[in-house]
């Protein structure tokens, strides 16, 4: 239940104005000059102030009301202040919500239009405040990876954290690991942070797709070939291995790798010895081998397209990527990311973003982002800059899991308490706030 404080010295006002609001379901106090909402302000927490302009008889200038609220807006930098009088000058009304101020209402008053406008205030102070939590929470996160390289790599979902947890744990060891997830989200950033935080970090980093090689040349691009090994080549050509020697190659969608290949990348594994195509000299490399793959390895192996014995030597740990429709705490700050901060996203903007379900995963975030930059004619972005296709948006919105009876219900059993509601819903508080703010329920 929001609390609102009202500031004004004339006593019809303030009983009219708290009557009005406690029908609302609001809770109300008031004061008659700025010495008392100080003093009341020291001891009480208010989520509102409503203030008047003008405090000593035949006061009309504002000049009041324009010291208070500076002081007002240093003391509480995010309480939401609304301006309320009959007499004040526009400019100085321009200047305070420059300033901050929420909105200016006159008097005499529309009680329906200061009621939205009281509801739009308190809503966007939510709003803000849970921003707040969730940069501060972002702020802790990355502090417990100081002294770590990321990549660049931003995130603010739990489940990413953990990951990267996992991750930076392994980095140091030789281990082979499997990264697996849909396309589009973010192998090869994991696979950029396994490499960074090892001790081959000053060695390079191969990385090779293996959905985009050609099945003939395969082995090829990653054993090498002599000169004369097929035709048209005429010079010895370097495999990837041998470039990645004492350092990482990474194997990004191994699935197609095929079966002659897959018994010589198992030997390098087990022995790291090979030969290029066309010799009999045997090479040998010390190299470290990620992998990724959006397939099921074990219905490749069932139909016989994937040696079970490779697989094993691979995936001595998996690294498995949530899709982003899972991560919804990564969508904003990624968003902001790609829009480098030449633009901003408006709050309709963003609440497009996260009621999308994301089927291309970060990189289709990422090309939204890009287009949106490009033509979006202003520097802040609306959703129809944003161009997401209407068949994702117009089926049932990404938040809508949860009724919003049941998350009120979640919230009366356990006091108002958040955690505790999150724990009942089986989601994350961060998850939970989300939802809050999609259904425009009030924090307790």
């Amino acid at each position: 239940m929001a609390n609102i404080l009202i500031i004004d010295d004339n006593d019809a006002v303030c009983t009219a104005l708290k009557t009005l609001f406690m029908l609302q379901g609001y809770q109300a106090h008031s004061v008659a000059s700025e010495q008392q909402a100080l003093a009341y302000l020291a001891n009480a927490q208010v989520d509102l102030i409503l203030q008047d302009m003008n405090f000593a008889k035949g006061e009309m200038t504002g000049s009041q009301g324009k010291a208070l609220f500076y002081q007002l807006r240093a003391l509480l930098p995010d309480t939401a202040i609304i301006l309320m009088t009959a007499w004040t000058s526009i400019d100085m009304v321009v200047e305070l919500v420059k300033a901050g101020a929420c909105d200016y209402i006159a008097k005499p008053w529309d009680d329906e239009r200061l009621l939205t406008t009281v509801a739009k205030a308190l809503q966007l102070s939510q709003l803000q405040q849970s921003q707040q939590r969730l940069a501060q929470k972002q702020q802790a996160r990355l502090s417990a990876f100081a002294g770590k390289d990321l990549c660049g790599l931003v995130f603010a979902s739990s489940a990413m954290e953990q990951l990267l947890q996992m991750a930076l744990q392994l980095a140091p060891s030789n281990a082979a690991v499997l990264i697996t997830g849909e396309n589009g989200t973010g192998k090869e950033g994991i696979a950029q942070v396994l490499h960074a935080n090892s001790p081959r970090k000053h060695k390079a980093l191969v990385k090779v797709n293996m959905g985009a090689l050609p099945a003939d040349l395969m082995e090829a691009e990653l054993f090498g070939a002599e000169a004369g090994a097929y035709s048209g080549l005429t010079k010895t050509r370097l495999g990837r291995f041998e470039a990645a020697d004492g350092g990482t190659i990474f194997l990004d969608e191994i699935g197609n790798l095929s079966l002659s290949g897959q018994m010589k990348l198992l030997r390098v594994l087990q022995t790291g010895e090979f030969e290029r195509l066309g010799s009999s000299v045997t090479r040998k490399v010390d190299v470290r081998v990620l992998s990724a793959t959006n397939a099921d390895l074990t219905k490749a192996i069932s139909s016989g397209a994937f040696r079970q014995d490779l697989y094993y030597r691979l995936n001595v740990v998996e690294l498995h990527l949530q899709e982003l429709k899972n991560r919804r705490d990564d969508i904003l700050p990624l968003a902001r990311l790609f829009l480098r901060g030449e633009k901003t996203l408006s709050k309709e903007a963003e609440q497009a973003l996260l009621a999308y379900n994301w089927p291309g995963n970060v990189r289709e975030l990422q090309n939204i982002c890009q287009r949106a930059l490009l033509l979006a004619p202003e520097a802040q972005i609306q959703p129809a800059d944003l161009a997401l296709p209407q068949e994702e948006t117009s089926g049932k919105r990404a938040l809508d899991d949860f009724e919003q009876q049941q998350i009120e219900q979640a919230l009366q059993d356990a006091g108002g308490v958040i955690a505790r509601a999150a724990k009942q819903l089986g989601i994350s508080r961060q998850a939970l706030y989300r939802r809050m703010e999609f259904y425009g329920i009030a924090t307790p």
